[in-house]
């Protein structure tokens, strides 16, 4: 494959991910997309409302802004150890 067929594929590559991003959010528009955690609680609270965890965060951000940074810093730390893995191995 020469460098222009491999652009050319990244390229829709790239174009087909994005669409698969933007896609539900303009067909599903008013939907809300609400993590897993809030649903798993509301389905424990309907089977034992009176249940109480058995532990706590060690850390609760102050705000979901917050939240939602240190989730994202941990996914991108994540993508880059896994790349740098994949990628030293294709080297070798």
């Amino acid at each position: 494959m020469n460098i222009k067929q491999i652009s050319k594929n990244n390229i829709v590559l790239l174009i087909i991910a994005v669409l698969i991003i933007v896609a539900p959010l303009i067909l599903n528009s008013s939907a809300e997309y609400g993590g897993a955690d809030g649903k798993a609680q509301n389905v424990i609270n309907e089977i034992n409302p009176e249940y109480k965890p058995w532990f706590s965060s060690i850390y609760e951000p102050p705000s979901g802004e917050i939240e939602s940074l240190i989730f994202s810093v941990q996914a991108a730390l994540g993508a880059g150890i896994i790349g740098y893995y994949l990628g030293s191995r294709r080297r070798k």
